[in-house]
Order: structure tokens, then C-alpha cells, then sequence
């Protein structure tokens, strides 16, 4: 495969300092985003290792609540399965007790698998992150998406996928319908360089709104 180098003019998310340039960047250009940003107030850093443990916390959390995911990974780590090694090692029935589906077992094996380097995914573009990540079953755009914006710190990565950024996009805009994940792929071009603040600002809005209606 040939690998794309990074666009060296992006930039990588370190601090609360580049959230506020973000978030300034955006409410300037867009005024739907300065009144989201008001109900919001400022926005966390979120930002996490990179690596394996990250990308396997990842499956867990697909299709299962928080309190689900954060429970099956304290048992995981109890049973000190969160290193490649130990999750080959183990058996089904293990992985089971855990609290892995039959699925989510399959997942765990093929991530330990793939022998990602991960250190050397910092170096190259995001198109070619995802399409590394995404080689391994379990991971979709959406998984990589959110493993370089929050564990690589890429301010301009967007997830067009997720369900919250879209109704959340409906609600701030005022649109009719919840956008398709390539009708928000579109309309984020318009927030570049800053589509991860974009998304880390509809997600506070989204969690800001379903508040105010009683719903966590």
C-alpha cells in the first residue's frame, strides 16, 4: 500500500487553547455554532492514548451503553485482558466471562491480530489511518474516525456517521430531516480545518438539548 504523509498545515489538538481557537473560528464563521457554543459554554478536551487499548475500548463500546462498556472494561482489565497477547491467549469461555459477546470475542482476536503499528499511524494521513483501521473486522469509518480525532488529536477529522452529529446538526440548522452520513460530509467541508471542534460542539449541544428535554 502507499501511504499519503499527513497535511503538515493541519492541526494536532493539544490543549483546552486550541479548543477555544477552534471554537472561535467556527462561532465567527458560522453563527449557529456562537449559539450552540453559548448553551454548550466551553468545551472539554477529550483527548485519549493512542493505541491498542484504545482501539479494543473502542469495540467494546459498540452497541452497548456506557455504564455497559465502562463495566465489561473494569472486568477485562481485572482479568488482565487488554494486551494483545492475553486476549490470543485466552479462551471464548474466558472472554465470555467478561462480558465479550461471541461477536465482540471475534473482534478482540482480529484487532490482536492485525499487529498494527501504532506509532507509526501518528505519520500518515488520515485517509490512510482509516483505511489501515478499517482492515480489521470490527472496525468501521466510524471507529477510526474517532480513534484520530480523540487519540491522535487530528483537529480536522469529522464523523459524518454518527447519529448524534447528525440529529444534532438537525436541531442546531433547523432542518426538516436528520442528514445522511454524505449530506453531512458535505456541509462539513464548510468547518474545515476545524471539523473535530465542529463535532465536539454538536456533541455538547446534542447532550445540552436532550437534557433540557429529560433525556441522558
Amino acid at each position: 500500500m502507499t501511504f499519503k504523509a499527513p497535511d503538515l498545515s493541519g492541526r494536532v489538538i493539544k490543549s483546552e487553547i486550541c479548543i477555544r481557537e477552534g471554537t472561535a473560528w467556527l462561532s465567527a464563521k458560522e453563527p449557529r455554532f456562537a449559539y450552540a457554543l453559548q448553551r454548550t459554554g466551553p468545551l472539554s478536551l477529550r483527548l485519549r492514548p493512542d493505541g491498542f487499548q484504545r482501539l479494543l475500548s473502542a469495540i467494546i463500546s459498540q452497541q452497548v451503553s456506557v455504564t455497559s462498556a465502562d463495566a465489561i472494561w473494569r472486568r477485562m482489565e481485572s482479568a488482565k485482558l487488554t494486551s494483545p497477547k492475553a486476549i490470543l491467549a485466552a479462551s471464548d469461555q474466558e472472554l465470555r466471562s467478561v462480558g465479550l459477546s461471541r461477536q465482540k470475542n471475534k473482534y478482540a482476536k482480529a484487532l490482536s491480530q492485525a499487529d498494527i503499528d501504532y506509532a507509526s499511524l501518528r505519520t500518515l494521513s488520515t485517509e490512510d489511518i482509516v483505511k489501515i483501521l478499517t482492515k480489521v473486522s470490527g472496525i468501521g469509518n466510524w471507529t477510526a474516525e474517532i480513534y484520530v480525532m480523540f487519540s491522535l488529536g487530528r483537529a480536522d477529522v469529522f464523523a459524518p456517521g454518527d447519529l448524534a452529529l447528525q440529529e444534532s446538526v438537525r436541531m442546531l440548522f433547523k432542518l426538516s430531516k436528520r442528514p445522511k452520513e454524505k449530506e453531512l460530509s458535505a456541509m462539513s467541508k464548510d468547518w474545515k480545518p476545524w471539523r473535530a471542534v465542529a463535532a465536539r460542539l454538536l456533541w455538547a449541544y446534542y447532550a445540552h438539548v436532550k437534557s433540557r428535554e429529560g433525556i441522558t
